[in-house]
């Protein structure tokens, strides 16, 4: 199973390598990071952005209440019919672009949380307005964003639009990631 999520993964990546972001799904020491300044006892609604194969998936399933509305978000095809097999009581969608809308469907209001492993940096400047827009619009006050990111470039960027409350650099992953655990601002 492991093994054809590496091949699957490193298949997507070559076929559409700025949307996918790396030749290999994120390492366990990366997952076990995303998922530990979350404080699973209050979360109620979460999202994921950029789910791939489960591999951080796989850690939210093991932390959050099963009573907890679970929405994750993967462009690719393939990978979100995995996602839908693997997880059928999380809710799985395309594009993370249309999360507000999605969030009213469900009936949610805020989200207590989203973790993402998106390549902001990689995106046109539009799209990644889009996509921290969606976030800001759907977390609530002083709600949680953790994101992966491949270097710091993206830091600034954050910055203005969130509390930053720690970088934490993960070596055991390929390519090595930071992990960005930041807050809503006020206001915002």
């Amino acid at each position: 199973m492991i093994s054809n999520q590496y091949a699957m993964f490193l298949q997507r990546f070559i076929k559409n390598p700025k949307r996918v972001g790396s030749v290999l799904p994120s390492s366990r020491f990366l997952a076990s990071k995303m998922v530990q300044s979350v404080s699973w006892d209050d979360v109620s609604t979460i999202a994921e952005f950029g789910s791939g194969t489960g591999a951080i998936t796989r850690f939210i399933e093991l932390r959050v209440n099963r009573s907890a509305k679970v929405l994750l978000f993967e462009m690719d095809d393939k990978m979100r019919r995995v996602l839908q097999t693997t997880y059928p009581n999380f809710s799985c969608h395309s594009n993370a672009c249309h999360l507000t809308k999605i969030m009213n469907q469900k009936g949610i209001d805020s989200l207590d949380c989203i973790i993402s492993g998106l390549p902001f940096f990689n995106f046109k400047s539009e799209l990644r307005e889009t996509l921290l827009h969606q976030i800001t619009e759907s977390l609530k006050p002083e709600g949680k964003f953790i994101a992966f990111q491949y270097s710091l470039q993206m830091k600034k960027h954050l910055s203005e639009k969130f509390i930053i409350d720690k970088i934490d650099f993960v070596p055991l992953n390929f390519p090595p990631a930071f992990v960005y655990t930041c807050r809503k601002k006020e206001g915002i």
